[in-house]
């Protein structure tokens, strides 16, 4: 069942030190910035943060890296403009970096939710990101062994909900967070309304309840 929290502190409440969490996001677009601002009050430490990138400006992830919570980043782009926070972390040596390819990211994602143990995969053949890793030629073309990424919990944006916990979003919002749902063992969403069961319709529905443990309902939707 989903449990509709009536604050963020409720809905993030229980987030362990050391914990796994994956942070939906493609740049500020979808990025529960609400539930990030209610984890760094909750205090939880040496995470591993899994999103798309490592953080924009100084609000959202890049709040958390800076709150200095965040032991190691998996990201596919740990640099940009604005991701002054977490360059000088890292340049600091005061975490830790795992580059994965924005496909690969979503495709590991992915089989952790579908239960699938590993599979092959072309991206990355030859350069340092496959170091370490299996390879196999199949076909005549090289492949490497990626595994999957697995979520303690998830932390997503959605534009609605119900209490069922399905959830629908809006434009480019629609990224990291319905593939990083099915990954976690826990999946909290902050949407911008909560809607009677029913009034969704379910064509519509990208993350169906099943997923979705927490939702709560906040004010202020990140930029699509």
């Amino acid at each position: 069942m989903t449990v509709i929290a009536e604050t963020t502190a409720d809905a993030v409440a229980g987030i362990a030190d050391g914990a796994t969490v994956l942070i939906g996001g493609f740049g500020m677009a979808g990025m529960p910035v609400a539930l990030i601002d209610a984890l760094i009050a909750q205090g939880a430490t040496n995470l591993t943060v899994v999103s798309n990138n490592a953080g924009n400006g100084d609000t959202g992830l890049a709040a958390l890296l800076a709150a200095g919570r965040v032991a190691k980043m998996i990201c596919s782009f740990p640099r940009q403009a604005d991701s002054y926070v977490f360059d000088g972390l890292y340049r600091d040596g005061r975490i830790d970096l795992e580059v994965v390819p924005q496909g690969n990211l979503a495709e590991r994602m992915r089989a952790a939710g579908a239960g699938i143990g590993a599979f092959f995969c072309p991206t990355g053949v030859g350069t340092p990101l496959a170091e370490g890793k299996e390879t196999r030629t199949i076909d005549g073309r090289d492949y490497v062994l990626e595994l999957p990424i697995k979520g303690d919990v998830a932390l997503i944006g959605a534009h609605a909900g119900d209490p069922l916990g399905n959830l629908v979003y809006r434009k480019t919002a629609r990224n990291f967070g319905p593939v990083m749902a099915t990954a976690a063992a826990t999946t909290i969403a902050q949407v911008t309304r909560i809607v009677d069961t029913g009034d969704l319709d379910p064509e519509a529905v990208v993350t169906p309840g099943i997923y979705v443990d927490r939702i709560v309902q906040v004010t202020q939707e990140a930029t699509a």
